[in-house]
């Protein structure tokens, strides 16, 4: 693996994944070779800057934080920015696309550059590395052979609960696992939401603060969930069902 492009050529864009939990370091999850890669990157396309900092001075960098180059593609970018984003790889400079959390591009606005970088010939690589989406299916035991991310949900309670019977109807005829996520903050309120909605032999898994010291992951059948109801705390959560 390496940053320095062919002459004459364009340079790379590494999808970099970053920490899940915030008290977790990158070494914990990257290999020393791609933790060596970033650390002589000296341009990062970032969801938020100051987030970026906070995990790029966890990284053995080669170079003063303050000499990094860090420009925002978030929800908010306009579609005319991310020509001038892609200009430094056109002229040879390598660059490190980072997610707020997890993988760059998946459930993340990074895609848009990545998309880009293809359709501008910009060679793309993908460093292996944390996925709250495949944790979450992993250690679920719900089909990991057909599965779809449903990605956030209505937040409207009529509009939310609505979703949620589509997706469990969806999720029984194709025998398929359903993922989705929502803003922690509103963890509770979906999970009550899920205990007013899905039939009692639904599946669901609760994968909360992967990695994390508040990590809980548990499969019960809805039924099972109203008995025992929790109440989640304000972290990264991921909701699995699976209905027969």
């Amino acid at each position: 693996m390496s940053d320095t492009p062919a002459a004459g050529g364009p340079g790379t864009l590494y999808c970099v994944p970053t920490p899940i939990t915030a008290d977790r370091a990158p070494a914990a999850d990257l290999a020393p070779e791609a933790l060596a890669l970033v650390a002589r990157l000296d341009y990062v396309v970032a969801e938020n800057a100051k987030t970026a900092r906070a995990v790029l001075k966890r990284f053995p960098l080669e170079r003063p934080i303050q000499a990094i180059e860090i420009v925002e593609l978030n929800e908010h970018t306009r579609d005319d920015a991310i020509a001038p984003m892609l200009a430094p790889l056109l002229a040879g400079r390598s660059a490190a696309l980072m997610s707020e959390a997890g993988c760059p591009g998946v459930a993340d606005p990074g895609a848009r550059l990545v998309l880009a970088a293809h359709e501008a010939g910009v060679p793309v690589m993908p460093i292996v590395g944390p996925s709250a989406l495949l944790l979450a299916l992993m250690g679920s035991g719900l089909n990991g052979q057909r599965f779809a991310f449903a990605g956030y949900l209505p937040t409207g309670v009529d509009e939310r609960r609505q979703r949620l019977r589509d997706l469990e109807q969806r999720s029984r005829r194709d025998d398929e696992t359903v993922l989705f996520i929502e803003t922690p903050y509103r963890n509770q309120a979906m999970f009550d939401a899920l205990m007013a909605t899905l039939a009692p032999a639904t599946r669901l898994c609760v994968a909360a603060d992967l990695t994390g010291s508040k990590q809980r992951l548990q499969t019960r059948r809805v039924a099972d969930w109203r008995r025992s109801p929790v109440v989640l705390d304000k972290v990264p959560t991921v909701f699995l069902l699976l209905a027969r």
